[in-house]
């Protein structure tokens, strides 16, 4: 495996790549890996020849007051990781060889990203778009995987690449749990001991919420409802910036939960200090 610091590097490498008519797995990170990640490069391993792992902490995706400067990074751990997994490059660049002096050139996808995370993180989904648009020009890779703890993101992505015409496809990968069923995520670190007991009423409170509508309860609004009350509940979760339940394919919010399309059930909290998001996608009935 090696870890290529520049685009310069980037670019001959792929150039080798094609070169033999190889094809290209691209899983973009922000580092820090676990399970959620390895998973990924082990699904692009599988489905192409070649694996291009990024691991960038893109400073354009976090607000003021945001976690950018305390994000956990340690490249010689992850690059292990990485390597035992399936990945033959990893794409570590400094910010200065992402984003050019006097950058001024951003990436906006509108509506999908004025709701959810984005009405809480204004700005959030223009520097994800960004960075990951920069990435595709990057390493022009056939596909590219993405987890669906992030589902909006995931959505956003595939718009984007609808609406610019890019050719390479995006894989959702489905979200790694620990056994009490929370999320994998970098974030989890910030977890003091009890916090992270409690963490997993997130991941309950969503799969309540499924099997309300699973069972045939159709309004959204009570469901809702129900679920604050189970997170509010639980004295680590210090507040709730949402819990939707929305249309999987173009997160329109869903008065009903109408059986007939795939629905989206997606929260984000805050335990003690740490922000983190859930979600689960219950398919359309046949």
């Amino acid at each position: 495996m090696k870890i290529l610091k520049t685009i310069t590097q980037c670019r001959s490498a792929v150039g080798a790549i094609k070169e033999e008519g190889l094809t290209i797995g691209l899983v973009p990170t922000m580092g820090y890996l676990h399970e959620g990640h390895l998973s990924l490069a082990r699904t692009a391993k599988r489905q192409c020849h070649r694996v291009f792992m990024t691991i960038f902490v893109n400073p354009t995706q976090f607000g003021p007051g945001e976690d950018f400067n305390r994000y956990p990074r340690d490249l010689k751990r992850d690059a292990a990781l990485a390597g035992e997994n399936g990945v033959d490059y990893i794409f570590n660049p400094s910010v200065g060889g992402i984003y050019k002096k006097n950058h001024k050139t951003h990436v906006e996808i509108e509506d999908l990203t004025e709701m959810m995370c984005g009405g809480y993180r204004p700005g959030h989904f223009r520097g994800v778009a960004t960075v990951v648009l920069k990435l595709f020009n990057i390493i022009p890779a056939q596909r590219a995987y993405f987890g669906k703890k992030d589902y909006q993101q995931l959505v956003i992505i595939k718009k984007m690449v609808r609406d610019l015409n890019l050719e390479i496809k995006i894989i959702g990968c489905p979200t790694v749990r620990e056994r009490d069923g929370l999320a994998l995520s970098s974030r989890n670190k910030y977890l003091k001991p009890g916090e992270r007991e409690n963490a997993a009423v997130i991941y309950r409170t969503l799969k309540n919420a499924e099997k309300a509508i699973l069972g045939g309860e159709g309004d959204t609004k009570k469901i809702k409802k129900h679920a604050a009350e189970e997170l509010e509940e639980n004295p680590h979760i210090k507040k709730i910036d949402y819990f939707d339940i929305r249309d999987a394919q173009d997160l329109k919010e869903l008065k009903k939960a109408d059986r007939n399309r795939e629905i989206l059930i997606a929260t984000a909290v805050r335990i003690g200090k740490t922000r983190l998001i859930d979600s689960v996608v219950i398919s359309k009935k046949k």
